[in-house]
């Protein structure tokens, strides 16, 4: 008889199971006990229903049922997506450079866009400086092969690749040490020959990016000695594949100051439709195989149309505004304590190379965050941009909150202190941003800022400096005002050239920004 009822219960389980899709099955809660029945952790088992942050998840003996199955994978496509608008940043924003120079019809190598005048708020452009000559182009080594870049003396330049990682200096922190020189740019897996006279760099992807920036000698505000520098670049700076180094095509030069020029990562679903344009155009060694197979769970995949569906679509779109909630959470409250320049203290002061690391590294783990600061408000990635050594490259202190933590106001007026003797060699400048776009706050002063070397500072008796923030100007003369926007907000970067050893050891440091009124 034990034997006959032990069946029928097998056989009613049995029936259960496969009329699962005709009617809502009832719930077995406990399991007959059979030869081989030992007891099951209860941690290892899946009870018929869960309360979860994404709602009620419902289960059939461990089989998801009713919505259960859209609901996770709903929840895990979005996450995955908001994974790959962080991780995948520092690409999308190459290639968003890369399309602001293809809108002004400079997409190739040997089209180079420089800021002839210097930079001003009219550019679009990540937290740039408008004390030096910037200068870029993109290489397109899929199409060109190696490329040479014949680079003037006298410049700081950069090679970043299509998902900005350093690849090499040039210029003043370069194999040429300022002097000038021939780099030879090779692509990825290349095994041809390389001749002899070049400083070779190797790129881990197609598209690179050939950034620089000319010294200006003299004043920043003598249109003469600014145009010497952009001369020094126009006259020096040569672009070419190897193959036609006999005959190479003429470099050509656009001015972009006072010119509309968007270079700006989007925020909606083009994001993912550039990232796309990135998957399609790169080596599928550029990014390892764990993420790319994450970028191919959304839908990208190289050599694949990228074609999403209604809901895959609108996933990826609350992705994207989640990503960017994050990104700009992390940048005024970022929680990768690195970021601090005074972390003893309440200071609001960070940098954006966590512990002045520009490989986002610690303990052999990447920090995610850390570079995610960086890539979303600042573009160029070399350590030359960490400032570790006296007197050698430059470095930043960035603030988007006052001295009692709280968002500054561009209706209000502030006060930034800077010590006498500030620690560098060549000269520091300070600039404001807007936070909306990272790029200089458009008000009606051009350039957002002030710098050492404007000939337009006034310092206090004792060698100390006063800047103010205000959206009027004071009526004393003498004080030093950058102009600020009722209603919007905005953020502060002070830039040291050459920082000294006070600077570096923090023997010196900055005030806060401080509330005036």
């Amino acid at each position: 008889m034990n034997t006959l009822k032990l069946l029928l219960s097998c056989l009613l389980i049995a029936t259960t199971m496969f009329t699962v899709q005709a009617q809502k099955p009832k719930m077995v809660t406990q399991q007959p006990v059979m030869k081989m029945t030992i007891p099951i952790p209860e941690n290892i088992t899946t009870p018929a229903k869960v309360e979860s942050a994404i709602g009620t998840l419902e289960f059939f003996d461990g089989i998801p049922i009713g919505d259960t199955k859209d609901k996770v994978y709903d929840y895990v496509d979005r996450a995955r997506a908001v994974q790959m608008y962080i991780s995948m940043m520092p690409a999308v924003s190459t290639y968003s450079l890369l399309q602001g120079s293809k809108d002004v019809g400079m997409g190739a190598s040997n089209q180079v866009v420089i800021w002839e005048q210097l930079g001003d708020s009219k550019s679009q452009v990540l937290t740039y400086n408008n004390t030096a000559l910037y200068t870029w182009s993109f290489l397109d080594l899929e199409k060109d092969g190696p490329t040479v870049i014949e680079v003037p003396a006298d410049v700081l330049g950069i090679l970043d690749d299509g998902n900005m990682r350093y690849l090499s200096d040039m210029g003043a922190a370069g194999r040429d040490k300022g002097q000038g020189g021939k780099y030879l740019v090779l692509p990825p897996g290349y095994e041809g020959d390389v001749p002899d006279g070049y400083y070779v760099v190797k790129s881990t992807s197609y598209v690179v990016w050939n950034f620089m920036r000319g010294y200006v000698r003299g004043s920043v505000n003598n249109p003469a000695d600014v145009q010497k520098s952009a001369d020094n670049v126009k006259n020096n700076l040569k672009i070419y594949p190897l193959a036609k180094k006999d005959n190479p095509p003429k470099t050509e030069f656009k001015n972009m100051t006072g010119v509309y020029y968007n270079t700006i990562p989007p925020n909606d679903f083009s994001y993912f439709e550039r990232l796309n344009e990135i998957i399609q155009k790169e080596p599928i060694n550029f990014i390892d195989p764990e993420m790319r197979g994450t970028i191919a769970t959304l839908g990208i995949i190289k050599g694949q149309a990228f074609k999403p569906d209604a809901r895959m679509k609108k996933l990826l779109t609350e992705a994207v505004e989640i990503g960017n909630a994050y990104a700009r959470a992390n940048t005024v409250y970022p929680r990768d304590a690195g970021h601090r320049f005074y972390p003893e203290t309440n200071s609001e002061w960070v940098m954006a190379f966590p512990d002045k690391d520009a490989y986002f590294l610690k303990d052999g783990a990447r920090r995610i965050d850390g570079r995610l600061w960086m890539h979303y408000n600042a573009v160029c990635v070399t350590p030359a941009m960490a400032g570790i050594s006296p007197g050698v490259g430059s470095d930043y202190g960035i603030m988007g909150m006052d001295s009692k933590h709280q968002p500054l106001d561009g209706a209000k007026t502030y006060k930034l202190h800077l010590p006498p003797n500030v620690p560098v060699k060549d000269y520091w400048s300070v600039v404001i941003y807007d936070p909306q776009t990272r790029s200089m706050l458009q008000t009606d002063q051009p350039r957002a800022g002030m710098n050492s070397i404007s000939g337009e500072i006034n310092a206090n008796k004792d060698g100390s400096y006063d800047l103010y923030f205000a959206p009027k100007a004071p009526k004393d003369k003498n004080i030093n005002w950058i102009q600020t926007i009722p209603g919007k907000s905005w953020l502060i970067i002070l830039r040291m050239y050459g920082p000294l050893e006070p600077w570096l050891n923090k023997t010196w440091r900055p005030g806060e920004v401080e509330l005036v009124d």
